[in-house]
């Protein structure tokens, strides 16, 4: 049915199911495949019919050419041609004939019938295509050795062209006979290759937003299985983005209890607090609380972020020559805070005069976390008063801090998302090294974790690695 108001036509950008669109590329392609055909075997009967015709036209002018030995007025008289419709003429149409001999002074001696009569052409030789009449004729002409004499047998074209129907005629008939059944038979072999996409399609309706199991591919066609391929591998990666969120759901509500639960004991400890000591210290405590609060609810934040292809793609659509410079100082100023209270020092140490800092491509606000998450976490977990240092070459970057070297567990353990090691004093989420090792990994940047050559503290590398994919 055709919507109110609407025109008929279809809407400009409509898809065209697969099915339809098959069976009208058929029944176009069927019958022009076919018309050629016809016309190719109407070309082939033609000449096969032209050469039974001439031969027999050959035939006939050599064997009046034998008779000439006779007397031809004689003969003429004695055998006058079958008249048109006498029981003698047969069923052949003896208007569509004609034999004529002339001598070499160009006398018509024989002629086998009157009305149409052949032209003389007193050198003719060969086959001409004539108009006797406003008729065509083909004619067959024929000298003599001597050259006493010239023979011309011909036949109208209209006999030819009949017999050039009759067997088209009887190759199409069988044809057009057929033609529904072969109509029918293509609807039902293209419903029936089209059957494996119904039926992938019917399968996937069925299914709910919850339903990511992999797709069988083992009976399914040849061209489906590369579709096959790319769905179930969008199913897994789907699947894995899901557990993704969910695990970090579900880390991200049992981080977040443990800080709130404290806030609320300390609100309760300032509104019942009775001198201005022990509301200061109260206070100061509840402010202590909602910056760790504030730090792990902008790394959850970032991770997330980070976590998301949409939201990695738009960070680093615009990917440009990555300027250390600008990147190590904002860095060094967000930390610079804390390096103060601590009373860290903060050294950066560039490559020789000439030599690029480890040129690359990258988004710079990414490179501008990562960076701040390195110095961040070597800052507050250095002795205070000690030194932080970062070290640019050009294929490196590396930070290192002083301090006590870390266990075997806590190398083994670091990157795990909201793990911080026991004894902490300075407020963490325990997602820095997720996120460096996650920007990381967007640029092509491999990091290890090691203490110093001399057995001390924490050295970071940042090595550039093509085998390291974003991912």
């Amino acid at each position: 049915m055709l919507p109110l108001g609407g025109t008929g036509q279809r809407p400009q950008g409509a898809p065209v199911s697969l099915q339809r669109r098959l069976l009208i590329y058929l029944l176009i392609c069927a019958p022009l495949v076919w018309g050629v055909a016809l016309f190719v075997s109407i070309r082939q009967a033609r000449h096969e019919v032209n050469e039974l015709f001439d031969t027999e036209l050959i035939r006939l002018a050599r064997q009046v050419q034998a008779t000439l030995n006779f007397d031809v007025k004689a003969a003429a008289s004695a055998t006058p041609a079958p008249a048109r419709g006498t029981p003698e003429a047969g069923s052949a149409d003896m208007n569509d004939l004609a034999i004529a001999v002339w001598d070499s002074h160009g006398r018509l001696l024989l002629a086998d019938r009157e009305g149409v009569q052949l032209t003389r052409y007193p050198n003719g030789s060969g086959f001409r295509d004539e108009k006797l009449e406003g008729r065509s004729w083909r004619v067959y002409y024929l000298q003599s050795p001597s050259g006493e004499w010239l023979v011309a047998s011909g036949q109208r074209a209209k006999e030819r062209d009949d017999l050039v129907l009759t067997l088209t005629a009887s190759q199409i008939a069988p044809w057009l006979l057929v033609l529904p059944a072969l109509l029918a038979a293509m609807a039902w072999a293209v419903r029936r290759a089209i059957s494996p996409v119904n039926h992938l399609a019917t399968e996937l309706q069925r299914r709910d937003a919850n339903d990511l199991r992999r797709i069988p591919d083992s009976t399914a066609p040849t061209e489906l299985k590369p579709l096959l391929g790319a769905m179930n591998g969008l199913f897994k990666r789907i699947e894995d983005a899901l557990d993704r969120e969910r695990r970090f759901t579900a880390d991200a509500a049992h981080e977040l209890r443990t800080p709130l639960a404290v806030l609320r004991a300390q609100w309760d400890v300032v509104r019942r607090s009775g001198g201005e000591v022990e509301r200061a210290q109260a206070e100061a405590k509840l402010s202590l609380g909602l910056d760790r609060l504030d730090r792990l609810v902008t790394q959850m934040l970032a991770l997330s972020r980070l976590e998301s292809p949409l939201e990695v793609a738009r960070q680093i659509s615009m990917a440009t020559a990555v300027h250390w410079p600008s990147i190590v100082e904002q860095a060094i100023s967000d930390c610079l805070s804390v390096a103060e209270r601590r009373g860290i020092e903060l050294a950066c140490e560039w490559p020789p005069l000439g030599a690029a800092p480890m040129p690359m491509q990258g988004d710079d606000q990414l490179l501008t976390v990562l960076l701040r998450n390195l110095i961040d976490n070597a800052v507050r977990y250095a002795p205070e008063g000690s030194l932080v240092t970062l070290r640019f070459s050009e294929d490196r970057l590396a930070i290192e801090n002083d301090g006590e070297p870390l266990s075997a567990d806590q190398f083994s353990r670091l990157g795990e998302r909201f793990h911080r090691a026991a004894g902490q004093q300075e407020i963490g989420s325990g997602l820095g090294v997720s996120i460096v090792k996650r920007i990381a990994a967007l640029h092509g940047l491999a990091p290890t974790f090691s203490p110093r050559a001399d057995g001390r503290g924490m050295k970071v590398v940042l090595v550039r690695s093509a085998a390291v994919s974003a991912t």
